[in-house]
């Protein structure tokens, strides 16, 4: 095991200490919301300010109303994952979970999935898209014993995405 990623394990174990940032902006949102999301779009990548934490919850920089978990190390991000939640419907879902590749097996996509459970406790957990062959046996692995398992379900219709 290398010295990144023996870094990249203790990182996993700091999965709980979690920096926010909204990124939401209240005129952007209104105007979203009046024009059924033909306006106030926001184009290309979002800079979020920088957090002095190891692990990071940001509006995801690609889907409008999802969050980004992402956990840095030594600057860049290591893993990251884009989450949603509907409190109403007890369900959550994460899409496109990535590990850089030296960082993999080090346990940080499970330490990041198991916080986002742990916050929002009581959720069945759930992904859009059917999963890879190449990555069955991830979704095996992080969704064992998890409500939901992870397995592919569409979004409720409290959810609007525009």
């Amino acid at each position: 095991m290398t010295i990144d990623q023996k870094a990249a394990q203790e990182l996993a174990g700091r999965a709980h200490e979690v920096g926010r940032a909204s990124g939401r902006e209240r005129w952007r949102d209104v105007l979203q919301r009046m024009s059924r999301g033909r306006f106030g779009r926001r184009r290309g990548w979002v800079s979020e300010p920088e957090l002095d934490t190891p692990w990071q919850d940001t509006a995801s920089g690609e889907r409008h109303g999802w969050r980004e978990r992402a956990a840095n190390l030594d600057g860049e991000v290591a893993f990251s994952v884009d989450y949603l939640v509907c409190q109403d419907c007890q369900l959550g879902w994460v899409e496109q979970p990535y590990t850089l590749p030296e960082y993999q097996r080090c346990g940080l996509a499970s330490a990041g999935l198991a916080a986002l459970r742990i916050e929002h406790e009581g959720l069945s957990w759930h992904t859009l898209g059917g999963h890879l062959r190449s990555s069955k046996e991830f979704w095996a692995a992080v969704g064992a014993d998890v409500s939901g398992g992870y397995q592919q379900r569409v979004l409720c219709p409290h959810i609007t995405t525009w």
